[in-house]
């Protein structure tokens, strides 16, 4: 596909958008400072603050040795008994972003589906690769499980999310919660994860041409800053989710991706073996959909449906 064809199979409201955005979403340079100075061109403007949502920043424990996490608390100014909690895990590409950009829709999660939420911050690739980023949100929510009595959280229904890279690591972590046997999640909502460091399905070549948002280049660099220059023969499924064996034992759970998307072929078959492994998934593809469009052209009816889609889904797993 070139980019003519590309921008032709766009959803209309979101063709109208993509001049601005690809303009803004360049390839990540690979010099750390450069690429830090340039946080991937995401555009990340303040959200309007909800007076019925209370903010809190601080840190928590992080992983043994390692140094403590960054975490934004979102939770209703006025409430009553104990919540559902979830932890958010932001995009970025592995190298970039922060738990204070998707201030917007962690609110909204609050006061529409009915829960706390923690944003967990991680230390980003390359300067931190693999195992760091997913054991640093592994702590974040082992403190969220842990701390459920102070923060008024039913421990017995925490959720994770996440987009892309975010989405990515929320699928890795739940792989971990699960082996590891001490958060039992009760769902987890991946917003076009980043899965599969291989870039063998025909999506990962068909959104292969500069221009393009998040294109095949792109993707490698951030998947190759993230496993690190001394990447094992085997890389575990807790980086790259879609290697792992048996998906059995995940939680019920969300997923979406667009057409126009390199991760659609990939969420795809990974919702199919949750699926077949008689899990509780719901898969929504958006046509003409690419990677990010929620967040780069938010309003666009398309971009509004699905947000509201992935409230909603929350909101009702969280009420079971």
């Amino acid at each position: 596909m070139n980019l003519t064809e590309y921008e032709a199979a766009m959803d209309p409201e979101l063709r109208e958008g993509f001049a601005r955005i690809a303009a803004r979403f360049q390839n990540p340079p690979e010099d750390p400072v450069a690429r830090r100075n340039q946080r991937l061109a995401i555009p990340t403007p303040p959200a309007p603050r909800d007076e019925r949502v209370r903010i809190e920043d601080r840190t928590v424990p992080g992983p043994p040795g390692a140094p403590e996490v960054p975490v934004r608390i979102y939770a209703p100014a006025e409430r009553s008994g104990a919540l559902p909690g979830m932890l958010w895990i932001h995009g970025g590409g592995f190298t970039a972003g922060t738990h204070t950009q998707n201030d917007a829709l962690c609110q909204r999660f609050v006061t529409e589906s009915g829960c706390l939420v923690v944003s967990a911050g991680y230390r980003l690739a390359p300067e931190h690769p693999f195992p760091a980023p997913p054991e640093d949100c592994y702590a974040a929510l082992r403190w969220l499980a842990g701390s459920a009595g102070e923060l008024g959280v039913d421990g017995g229904r925490i959720a994770i999310g996440g987009g892309s890279a975010g989405g990515g690591l929320a699928a890795g972590v739940a792989l971990m919660a699960r082996d590891r046997g001490e958060i039992p999640l009760v769902f987890e909502l991946l917003i076009y994860p980043c899965l599969d460091d291989r870039h063998e399905t025909p999506s990962s070549h068909e959104i292969a041409a500069e221009g393009m948002v998040w294109y095949r280049d792109q993707s490698q660099r951030g998947w190759r800053a993230y496993l690190g220059s001394d990447r094992p023969a085997e890389v575990s499924p807790y980086a790259a989710p879609a290697r792992v064996v048996d998906v059995a034992g995940l939680p019920p759970t969300f997923l979406m991706v667009g057409t126009l998307d390199l991760m659609r072929d990939e969420n795809i078959a990974y919702a199919q073996r949750l699926m077949q492994a008689g899990i509780a998934t719901e898969l929504h593809v958006y046509p003409g959909a690419f990677h990010g469009f929620y967040t780069f052209v938010p309003e666009a009816p398309i971009s509004r449906r699905a947000t509201d889609e992935m409230v909603d889904a929350l909101g009702r797993a969280l009420r079971r």
